[in-house]
């Protein structure tokens, strides 16, 4: 406990000079050295100048120690994800932010702080929390500087900046390989390749994750590591694999009564059936998720597109038809610039495949082209155009779409 700045902070509160706290017990100009960090004082005279300000000297012990194991608990309920609990101990610690400042845990704090505010999503609160930090840094002990560090990695990773999320991922795993080798951090790792479609890394960061989560009995980072391990199976190709890893989060979170992850994983089971050519089961999944979903949300526009694509393949027009004109006006709404795009092809091209393949050249694909993120529609458009122009006779036009899918 830094006791100096402690004695200054209540005598300034109460309205107390300096003459009248060292009254008897030291001199001003000590008083002003402790009160500045800049003389140690000994056990006695802080006691004293406690007891003047009706402060206990083991009361403010006690404190720092309850503050530091508050903080311990605090992380660990973070990454137990334990809701509930997380609330409950930074109710506490804002009961003792008053004597936070004053204590060795002062920056240990303000990094939690920064760490709930991304576990809780409110980006631009945490933004504010990463500006400040960033001015003490150059305080921080070792630890302080990793946790700053890794946090702002997490704060990328909640912004969608993916790529640099991942390069200062890989410089905290060179520069500090006894702390990374956490389930947290291997969690974030397995994210972030998963956001890029590294899928290999991911499944390989995702495995070690997941050991170490399943050792802790910690069940919620188990359903969120099965989901990433799911999804990065299911783009690999390993079947089997990511149907072990759906059907055992399905009725883990179904036990955890996880009613906000379901939604995500009939999605992510839809699409494993999709792939698998089992557009029956895959339907049954998707309209399941959908079931689940706020309308206004871009996760039920995403779920809803992809029916009508699958209504479409079975070529149940009408039923398509409703779909699209439904993610058309949707997301028109909610400003979502590619499933308007999409939509709005499927129903051209229902109405003229000439105007539908007009449409997707002159509109979808240079968007898709343009944006670099939707590597999987692309190819799928570049084989629809290749295989048009091919029927057609227009094999130059073929050939430049079939180069460009290879």
């Amino acid at each position: 406990m830094e006791f100096g700045p402690l004695i200054k902070y209540y005598r300034t509160q109460k309205g107390i000079t300096q003459k009248e706290l060292a009254a008897g017990i030291c001199s001003i100009p000590h008083l002003s050295k402790i009160e500045n960090n800049s003389k140690d004082a000994n056990e006695e005279t802080i006691s004293l100048l406690l007891e003047r300000l009706e402060i206990s000297y083991g009361d403010m012990e006690e404190k720092e120690e309850l503050i530091k194991s508050l903080l311990k608990d605090f992380g660990e309920k973070i990454n137990f994800y334990l809701r509930e609990e997380i609330e409950i101990i930074y109710k506490r610690l804002k009961e003792l932010e008053h004597v936070i400042p004053f204590s060795a845990q002062m920056y240990s704090y303000e990094l939690y702080k920064y760490r709930y505010l991304l576990f809780k999503g409110l980006l631009s609160d945490a933004e504010e929390q990463r500006d400040l930090l960033h001015k003490q840094k150059k305080n921080f002990s070792q630890h302080e500087r990793y946790l700053f560090r890794y946090y702002n990695a997490v704060f990328l990773i909640l912004k969608g900046q993916y790529r640099s999320a991942d390069d200062l991922l890989e410089e905290l795993y060179v520069d500090n390989d006894n702390e990374t080798t956490n389930g947290e951090f291997l969690y974030h790792r397995a994210l972030v390749k998963t956001s890029l479609e590294h899928s290999g890394h991911a499944i390989h960061f995702g495995k070690l994750a997941l050991q170490i989560f399943m050792n802790q009995h910690n069940f919620y980072r188990i359903l969120h590591t099965l989901m990433l391990l799911g999804i990065n199976y299911t783009h690999s190709n390993i079947y089997e694999e990511a149907l072990v890893c759906f059907r055992h989060l399905i009725r883990n979170a179904e036990l955890l009564k996880e009613e906000k992850m379901l939604p995500q994983i009939y999605h992510n089971m839809g699409y494993l059936h999709k792939r698998m050519n089992n557009e029956k089961e895959a339907l049954a999944f998707y309209e399941k998720s959908l079931a689940l979903q706020p309308v206004k949300d871009i996760n039920y526009l995403v779920t809803l597109y992809t029916i009508g694509e699958l209504h479409w393949s079975s070529q149940s027009y009408d039923k398509a038809e409703e779909c699209f004109q439904t993610v058309k006006s949707l997301s028109k709404e909610i400003a979502v610039k590619k499933y308007k795009l999409l939509a709005e092809f499927f129903l051209i091209h229902m109405t003229s495949l000439e105007k539908g393949i007009k449409y997707l050249e002159l509109k979808v694909i240079p968007y898709f082209e343009e944006t670099k993120e939707h590597k999987d529609d692309l190819t799928r458009f570049y084989k629809m155009l290749s295989d048009y122009y091919s029927t057609q006779g227009m094999y130059l036009e073929a050939v430049k779409y079939f180069t460009k899918l290879n």
